[in-house]
């Protein structure tokens, strides 16, 4: 039949057949993506993102999102975020909200507040007393990085600190800073906003509360006035005793305003942390830009400690006071020992009242 009309039948090839069969399939797939594309493109749009305001800010630079700084610590938003989402998407509120407050893990950083004074001022209480916020993260233990392991870097700073979220304080304490010569630079290198804290106490009950510490450790030790005195006779206080030492507040002091200003340290009472612990507490919380969570209702006074406890926590049997260290019986000194180191403290105290404008009224 088709030689009748004149035309030619070709077989088709193999090659001819791959060939179409190889174009069929690749249209095919590209089809497929494209219509892939469209349906996760369209997902993509209509999921909020949600970014903690202070990257937010930091990837718009725009003013009109940046009005206010979201520093870690700002009390009055310190968990603001920001939600980033496309207009018209219909999202309800509460799933934009949920977006934002899903827990994720926190992150170790370098503390943006320090307790690095004094010892046997008072300093646990402040660290115990303050992490009860729930705003704040605290180590318990003293690392002794700026005095001590200060060659192990700011890496293993950092990894021996809580893990903390968006929002929340990472704070150390460690006393023997407020002594340690090299410290005040050695913190404002790491970070020249850090915020200190300086628990002080008359420093004569201070030293004779230092002595009474090492006795317990050391019983073979000379007894307080032997170490106080370089002449008894002559009644001349040996100031190169630590114990002394440490309570010449104006001296130290001197060195850490070299590199931060008086504006980022403050000073707590000793004596008005035992009367007043929630006042003391208020003023803390105050410095480091928190709001007054830690109030009357979390102290109890312990009169066998003579020192104000934490009530119990409603997952405690037990109410959280200081260690067995803490409030101990001082040694018993000589009234006019006390009256001699008085004398010696006077002038350094008045000139520490002058310098951070408070009297504590020591003398």
């Amino acid at each position: 039949m088709a030689s009748r009309l004149g035309v030619r039948v070709v077989p088709t090839s193999p090659r001819g057949a791959r060939r179409f069969v190889f174009i069929f399939s690749l249209s095919l797939s590209f089809t497929c993506l494209c219509y892939s594309l469209m349906f996760c493109g369209q997902a993509i749009m209509q999921k909020p993102l949600a970014f903690p305001e202070h990257r937010a800010c930091y990837l718009l630079q725009s003013s009109q999102h940046c009005g206010h700084s979201a520093r870690p610590g700002d009390p009055a938003a310190p968990n603001r975020t920001l939600s980033l989402s496309s207009p018209g998407t219909g999202v309800p509120p509460e799933r934009q909200r949920a977006s934002v407050t899903s827990p994720r893990p926190g992150s170790k950083r370098l503390p943006l507040a320090i307790i690095v004074g004094v010892k046997k001022g008072g300093t646990r209480a402040v660290l115990e007393f303050i992490r009860v916020h729930p705003e704040v993260r605290a180590l318990g233990t003293e690392p002794h990085f700026f005095d001590r392991h200060y060659e192990k870097g700011l890496e293993w700073y950092r990894s021996l600190m809580p893990k903390t979220l968006d929002g929340q304080i990472t704070m150390e304490k460690t006393p023997s800073y407020f002594v340690t010569r090299e410290a005040p630079k050695r913190i404002f290198s790491m970070a020249k906003g850090t915020k200190l804290i300086v628990v002080v106490r008359n420093p004569v009950t201070r030293a004779i509360s230092d002595y009474t510490q090492t006795l317990s450790k050391k019983p073979e030790i000379p007894t307080f006035e032997v170490l106080a005195f370089k002449n008894r006779t002559l009644d001349l206080i040996d100031a190169s005793w630590s114990a002394i030492r440490i309570g010449i507040y104006a001296l130290h002091l001197e060195n850490w305003l070299q590199f931060f200003p008086l504006s980022q340290i403050h000073f707590v009472s000793g004596e008005r942390l035992i009367i007043d612990p929630a006042g003391e507490m208020g003023k803390v919380q105050d410095f480091l830009g928190l709001k007054r969570i830690v109030t009357d209702k979390h102290f109890y006074f312990n009169k066998t400690k003579g020192f104000p406890c934490l009530k119990k926590p409603e997952s405690s049997s037990t109410p959280r006071c200081l260690g067995k260290s803490k409030g101990r019986t001082h040694v018993q000194i000589d009234q006019d020992v006390i009256e001699q180191l008085k004398e010696f403290y006077r002038p350094y105290n008045i000139k520490f009242y002058q310098m951070v404008g408070h009297d504590f009224r020591w003398d």
